[in-house]
């Protein structure tokens, strides 16, 4: 009996995990095309995202902005 009732509470934390990155990969994806239209068009494309204002690197700016995103939703 014990140990189906640690089978039952460690499934959850697994399906949690794997939404939280889907959820990740997805965010990310959506704020790099973001961040590529703007760097493209040559505009100031770090306003557009939360988070990303003060990070040089266009890939340091999206994981910044998908954390700040990721931290209001969750």
């Amino acid at each position: 009996m014990m140990h189906s009732d640690t089978v039952q509470r460690a499934m959850p934390v697994r399906e949690n995990f794997r939404s939280y990155w889907i959820l990740f990969a997805l965010s990310f994806a959506v704020f790099l095309a973001i961040a590529l239209v703007g760097q493209l068009s040559g505009r100031s494309w770090r306003s557009w995202l939360p988070g990303a204002e003060g990070v040089s690197s266009m890939f340091g700016g999206v994981k910044a902005a998908v954390y700040t995103f990721m931290a209001q939703i969750i």
